[in-house]
């Protein structure tokens, strides 16, 4: 299911790491209790309204990212797309549904997406790089020095996010 929603998971080339990144979805899905509601119905984000979905802006922010690794030619391909896959896979957690509403979660409120995703990314042995892009992705990762991979997915979201901002003003 994870790998016809996010297509992009089929690009990495170490097939144990592959498996272990649609492990951390499936895993994220189970205990975030989104198994019954449509993953296309959670936003990308609570910060602006839009009808982007979570799946989408993922997968976009994974093709952005393997443009500039493809183009630059000196970065780690797979743990790159698998940290774009994986960068807010912790939204699955810090968000639940109330009243219909995709709202944060409790949980959320207190544990932001950067760190929620890179435990789960830890939970499942993945290398301690791709934790970093992940804990690394959004304004956590100003405090310390980015890896080049997750230097190129923090400007992918945040391309992706400020494009999106800007549609609605």
């Amino acid at each position: 299911m994870i790998e016809e929603m996010i297509p992009e998971i089929n690009e990495i080339s170490d097939k144990e790491l592959r498996e272990k990144v649609i492990k951390v979805w499936e895993h994220a899905i189970e205990a975030g209790g989104w198994k019954d509601f449509p993953l296309s119905n959670i936003p990308f984000t609570l910060l602006i309204p839009t009808e982007r979905d979570l799946i989408t802006h993922t997968r976009m922010v994974t093709r952005m990212a393997m443009a500039v690794g493809k183009t630059r030619g000196d970065v780690n391909m797979d743990y790159l797309i698998a940290g774009a896959v994986l960068h807010d896979v912790g939204k699955l957690l810090e968000y639940t549904v109330n009243d219909g509403k995709v709202v944060k979660s409790e949980y959320g409120k207190r544990i932001r997406h950067p760190v929620s995703g890179a435990m789960l990314a830890e939970k499942f042995d993945l290398p301690w790089e791709i934790s970093h892009i992940i804990a690394s992705h959004s304004k956590e990762g100003d405090f310390i020095k980015r890896i080049p991979e997750a230097v190129i997915v923090n400007h992918c979201d945040f391309t992706d996010f400020h494009i999106e901002k800007g549609k609605m003003e």
